[in-house]
């Protein structure tokens, strides 16, 4: 009896797939934690703007390196790594909202270490993964992140509740421990067998990093040289490369500027408690991550049937997901109810995260060997909009507030969704007219 070899490259992505939900179990948690303790101590909104904000520069600052070190020591030890440090970081720092100066430190740390495990995450799958399911595995991955929010909202304010909010960073300490351990026995780098033709489809062993100048012995017994330079120049002149920078700052301008200000539209803009709207509050996330998973079966299918070029798929679905956000988005502020407001934020990232399957792959598609340091870039426009648009919403708020003191007005909302509804659609044209789905980077 034959039994069935499950392919190790599947347990890879379902722990690339946990590893991103328990990151954002970490970040969610985190400002649910350090909310209800912030408030208890009586420290004021803008202090806790203050240490909300500082994971984010820390996430900012080691994309690129992230990239760089997956690139030279590769990303599965990388990848380790950046948990064992943010879990630490967790375990050893008390959630004291006095100590100010430590808590800056602790979430600095966290954002650095966090910073390194998308691009990491990204050097892995694109070793690992052939190219016709690469869709599949990127948004199955990527879907983590919304699962593991979705998650964080629901579980975590009854742990606060019953537990304490020191409570909530000993649960993420023990789920990033508990990875680390299953990556370290299962994940590997990937084996020749796995892969024969790896060379030739960039992808498998001829992606692990080269120290130094060394020869790769060929399967036709050939020899050829190569070398880990980086062509950082090339990269970055790259109008392909640009297109999916553009579409991650939109993405990610949109997202941040929902996770963070969607609570005070419900609560000032729509005059409705938080505490009565249940789990309607995660269905937008919910949304992110089924969504995210049909473009990535609907473009693997795409390619591999051959019913569209790869080009053509990764701008059809970064086209549709874009262009529905921008008119979710922009129609946030014309529903009065929780109903529509929830149902336009859902359609609003459903449909994002549906366009993942266009940007969001398309590093592995035009750089698989530079993927961890491509992603590394466009990650770190990403971040750079969380951090402008959830400080220009704030503003733009408080410039509203001299109009109608409530903020409970349509009109002093209408600017806060019009931007990123705009963006989206200038960035769905920037991603059609520059994008491309074949391999540019050797």
């Amino acid at each position: 009896m034959t039994t069935m070899k499950f392919p190790k490259r599947y347990l890879v992505v379902i722990l690339t797939f946990i590893s991103t939900s328990v990151c954002y179990i970490e970040r969610v948690g985190f400002s649910i934690a350090y909310t209800v303790a912030a408030d208890a101590a009586g420290v004021n909104q803008s202090s806790k703007g203050t240490i909300l904000s500082t994971f984010y520069y820390g996430y900012a600052c080691s994309q690129v390196p992230g990239g760089w070190a997956a690139q030279k020591i590769g990303g599965r030890k990388v990848l380790l790594l950046s948990f064992v440090l943010w879990s630490s970081t967790c375990a050893l720092i008390p959630l004291d909202p006095n100590r100010v100066f430590v808590m800056v430190i602790a979430r600095l740390l966290v954002g650095v270490a966090q910073g390194f495990i998308f691009p990491s995450i990204h050097t892995v799958l694109a070793q690992w993964v052939p190219p016709h399911e690469r869709s599949r595995s990127v948004s199955l991955t990527t879907s983590g992140m919304y699962l593991g929010a979705a998650a964080g909202m629901l579980f975590l304010p009854s742990l606060v509740k019953y537990r304490g909010p020191q409570s909530v960073f000993l649960a993420e300490a023990a789920l990033g421990a508990m990875w680390s351990l299953l990556w370290f026995k299962y994940a590997s780098d990937p084996p020749r067998s796995e892969h024969p033709k790896a060379t030739a489809a960039g992808f498998g062993e001829s992606m692990l990093p080269i120290k130094g100048s060394q020869k790769l012995k060929l399967e036709n017994g050939g020899s050829s040289v190569r070398t880990t330079k980086i062509p950082w120049k090339k990269i970055l002149l790259s109008l392909p490369v640009w297109a999916i920078v553009v579409n991650n700052f939109t993405f990610h301008y949109a997202l941040y500027v929902l996770m963070n200000w969607l609570p005070t539209y419900f609560e000032l803009g729509l005059q409705l408690s938080l505490q009565e709207m249940g789990s309607s509050k995660m269905l937008p996330y919910l949304n992110m991550f089924i969504f995210s998973n049909i473009g990535g079966v609907v473009a693997d299918h795409l390619v591999t049937k051959r019913i569209l070029s790869v080009t053509r798929t990764r701008k059809l679905l970064n086209t549709i997901g874009f262009i529905v956000a921008s008119i979710a988005l922009m129609a946030i502020p014309i529903f009065r109810t929780s109903g529509g407001a929830v149902l336009c934020s859902s359609v609003a990232l459903g449909f994002l995260a549906l366009g993942r399957a266009g940007f969001a792959v398309n590093h592995m598609d035009i750089a698989p060997r530079y993927a961890g340091i491509v992603m590394g870039v466009s990650n770190t426009a990403g971040t750079l909009a969380g951090i402008i648009g959830v400080d220009l919403t704030g503003k733009l708020l408080e410039a509203a507030r001299t109009v109608d003191s409530s903020l409970s007005s349509a009109e002093s909302w209408r600017v806060v969704f019009f931007i990123p509804g705009l963006l989206c659609i200038f960035s769905s044209l920037v991603f059609l007219l520059f994008s491309t789905g074949e391999r540019i980077f050797d």
